[in-house]
């Protein structure tokens, strides 16, 4: 008898369409489901709330005080799509901003959203979104699911296996191939140790969207 594959695994993994660091995983947790049985489960979450509301706005310069009230606008979009056409939107909607933000240097563009919008065929009429309060509720509900568990010290993205949340991982560049497969395979062993908190070293090299 042929044997069958494994059920994709559901993985919950919180993201700020902004934030550069967050997509680089999120291209490495798409490269997992190529060679392992894991599947990403898209959340929203927010760096507008978590740095100018949890945290106050403390210790952040003016220019990142500025960006991040300008964050709020693509996740404002995020949640008004799903909202209109459900939660399976949320992975191509952040695939289309973030090629743009990221891969294109456009995060100043005021036409990325609504090209966004377009590519998933979504009506640019939920751009409006972006400077509307409708979905904060919704947006801070899907933030705290993360961040009650994973707590206030960290950033995006937060992802969770197997019911254990955390921070990362914080990757330049995205592997690819078996090489994405043996870190997930890593991060599931790490993760199964109960009281495990934290690997980390400095960054000494910016975000590579290659």
């Amino acid at each position: 008898m042929t044997a069958q594959p494994s059920a994709p695994e559901d993985v919950q993994f919180w993201f700020d369409p902004v934030c550069p660091w967050a997509w680089i995983t999120s291209r490495w947790i798409l490269e997992v489901g190529k060679v392992r049985p894991v599947r990403p489960d898209w959340r929203i979450m927010s760096l507008a709330y978590l740095n100018l509301t949890q945290h106050e706005g403390k210790d952040l310069n003016e220019d990142y005080l500025e960006r991040m009230g300008r964050a709020w606008g693509p996740i404002r979009v995020c949640a008004a799509a799903a909202d209109q056409a459900g939660p399976g939107i949320l992975g191509p909607l952040y695939t289309a901003l973030g090629t743009r933000f990221h891969v294109e240097g456009r995060r100043e563009d005021p036409t990325v959203i609504p090209e966004a919008l377009a590519e998933v065929g979504l009506p640019d009429s939920l751009a409006s979104a972006a400077k509307s309060t409708e979905f904060d509720e919704e947006i801070k509900r899907s933030h705290h699911e993360a961040f009650d568990d994973v707590g206030l010290d960290v950033g995006t993205p937060v992802i969770r296996i197997r019911g254990r949340a955390i921070f990362g991982p914080v990757i330049t560049p995205a592997p690819k191939g078996e090489a994405a497969g043996r870190l997930w395979d890593g991060l599931v062993l790490v993760t199964e140790a109960d009281g495990f908190f934290e690997l980390k070293r400095t960054r000494d090299r910016k975000p590579s969207f290659e």
